[in-house]
């Protein structure tokens, strides 16, 4: 494959991946980019960080414009939480609050899975989701006062990190849902896993100029300790990963990634 048509590929790749973790509007790139294909992340997985740092551009460009102006840190901080949410469509919410279900439901991995399918939304989803927003958004109000282009390259380095602990999780957890999305989309490989995770770290270096080399390290150390405690905790009570586990993942990566940034 020549060098013009890998790029062409990972373009399609980049472009399958964005539209599966969010809604933002991703045109068809090429005759064969098929917008209802679902990507393949056996090697696709590589490019999860960087999609990341895509899907988090509206809610990088809200902070930059809100840092600019004199409404309250706090409430700025809401707002950009919003953005990320619209992105997204609280895919990853929604997957925190059906894995903290399924967690605290008790008994065997065939109850707590049926708790994480069941669509209301139970005590310790409804905590764990209210507890991530809060944090969130008092982190990226901390970060406001910043300036735009810190704080702004800060949203986008965390949404980047977060992925970092997604794939992590993918690749090293087997399916405890055979046949769901996640697994239909494809385990990253072990080479899919070093380059996300080399692309990762690289991201998230986009919040030295607001954290500094230590804030840095800071948020991915805290970042990688609380996915490693939600893995254990996953394989042990569940069997392994899901869809909704993966979602998790991101958001305790990004809540963990903003708190060490500003230690």
């Amino acid at each position: 494959m020549t060098p013009t048509a890998r790029l062409r590929a990972a373009l399609i790749d980049l472009a399958g991946i964005v539209r599966f973790l969010s809604r933002l509007p991703v045109p068809r790139l090429t005759a064969d980019d098929d917008p209802a294909r679902l990507p393949d992340l056996r090697e696709a997985g590589a490019l999860l960080p960087l999609a990341g740092a895509v899907i988090a551009l509206p809610a990088a460009a809200a902070t930059a414009l809100l840092a600019a102006t004199e409404l309250p840190p706090l409430m700025a901080g809401a707002l950009v939480v919003t953005a990320g949410l619209l992105a997204t469509g609280a895919l990853h919410e929604d997957g925190l609050a059906d894995t903290a279900d399924g967690l605290g439901a008790g008994g065997g991995p065939e109850r707590r899975l049926a708790a994480m399918k069941d669509s209301r939304i139970g005590g310790f989803g409804a905590a764990a989701l209210a507890m991530t927003l809060i944090l969130r958004t008092a982190a990226v109000a901390a970060l406001i006062p910043a300036g735009p282009l810190a704080a702004g390259l800060a949203v986008l380095a965390t949404g980047a990190a977060s992925r970092i602990g997604l794939v992590a999780l993918w690749h090293g957890l087997p399916s405890a849902r055979p046949g769901g999305l996640a697994d239909q989309a494809g385990r990253p490989e072990r080479r899919a896993f070093v380059l996300a995770v080399g692309s990762g770290v690289g991201l998230a270096a986009l919040a030295w100029p607001l954290a500094g080399a230590d804030g840095v390290i800071a948020g991915l150390l805290l970042m990688g300790g609380g996915v490693l405690a939600l893995g254990r905790y996953a394989r042990r009570t569940l069997g392994g990963q899901t869809g909704d586990v993966l979602g998790a993942a991101q958001q305790v990566g990004e809540a963990a990634f903003l708190t060490g940034l500003l230690l």
